[in-house]
């Protein structure tokens, strides 16, 4: 394992510590240093956004805290779920008095703490509504899409409902948004190396080094089929064809795509599919909104990439252009 850390034990806190004294006038934190907030909640009367699971995600989770997305994340060790207790402490930390809108992966273990959260956060008199984050195609088919993991179309959620909020929406607005976000939002990934997680010392899984795996998830869970490793054109065609396949848009409509790196994909690759995507879409009548290319959603230092397409109406589209500013992104 070769990593720029001190104690593996150490990897979390440390670098939250570093993020917190490089943000210190956007973030801070609630308790422990797992609990992060924006540095100026509660915002009285709005609705308060939350998020959460485990580190070794960067930007997501906690890189979306901020002015126009959320207000909270409780961050949990490297690809481990943060306990019930931390998620309380944000919520009871961000609650301005118009409730908690709760938008993570439908992954078991933070289901069960989110959940655990929301009934505590009961007897606080704090109302919590859950929005789960289901965009990974490749993970479950079409007919049992309530078994999809959450992926990097999450980001949109917390894009298009922080604005909501933003603007002053009530719970039932902000929520509605991310619903409505989140159904038209599919995402695929391919996985081209494992990454390794410092308590650990060893790599997640092991593939070939003229191997690819197609579907394979952010935690290196298994993905529809490994194979030999393919072109930028090729990979790219795939990935798209089966998103496109999923989401059904219509000739005429736009749609929001982002081209996220896993941690160790050069922008230089990210561009290149990025290309390949756009021609598609024009062959196909679509038309690209916005596009987001980098990364938005990593694995560590797994080498490969995902795209999310979200399809976008008026409503949708005006959310994502909404200011936003956080340690990871900023929109003016």
């Amino acid at each position: 394992m070769k990593k720029i850390l001190n104690q593996p034990a150490d990897f979390v806190p440390e670098m939250l510590d570093g993020l917190l004294k490089a943000h210190p006038d956007q973030l801070d934190y609630t308790q422990d240093v797992h609990c992060i907030v924006r540095a100026d909640s509660p915002m009285a009367g709005k609705v308060a956004l939350a998020t959460g699971g485990g580190s070794g995600h960067l930007p997501v989770f906690l890189g979306y805290v901020g002015k126009g997305m959320l207000d909270g994340c409780a961050v949990g060790d490297v690809f481990a779920s943060p306990s019930a207790e931390q998620m309380l402490w944000v919520t009871q930390r961000i609650s301005g008095g118009a409730g908690v809108v709760y938008i993570y992966g439908n992954y078991g273990g933070d289901v069960m703490n989110f959940d655990m959260a929301a009934e505590m956060a009961e007897f606080d008199d704090i109302e919590v509504r859950t929005v789960l984050v289901k965009d990974d195609v490749a993970s479950a088919p079409p007919e049992e899409a309530g078994r999809r993991r959450g992926v990097a179309g999450m980001v949109f959620a917390f894009k298009t409902a922080g604005a909501r909020a933003d603007m002053g929406g009530s719970l039932d607005e902000v929520v509605a948004v991310a619903e409505k976000t989140l159904a038209n939002t599919r995402t695929m990934g391919v996985a081209l190396s494992p990454c390794t997680v410092p308590l650990a010392g060893k790599p997640t899984f092991t593939i070939g080094d003229d191997e690819m795996e197609i579907g394979m998830g952010i935690h290196g869970e298994p993905g529809m089929k490994r194979e030999k490793l393919q072109t930028a054109d090729a990979i790219s065609e795939r990935m798209v064809n089966a998103i496109l396949d999923d989401l059904k848009p219509a000739a005429g409509d736009r749609l929001a795509v982002m081209v996220n790196g896993l941690g160790a994909t050069p922008p230089e690759e990210l561009y290149i599919m990025y290309g390949k995507v756009h021609d598609m879409f024009a062959e196909r009548g679509l038309s690209v909104y916005r596009a987001y290319v980098g990364e938005f959603a990593t694995s560590m230092e797994m080498a490969g990439a995902s795209f999310t397409f979200l399809k976008v109406d008026d409503e949708l589209a005006a959310l994502l252009d909404h200011p936003a500013h956080t340690p990871f992104f900023t929109q003016i």
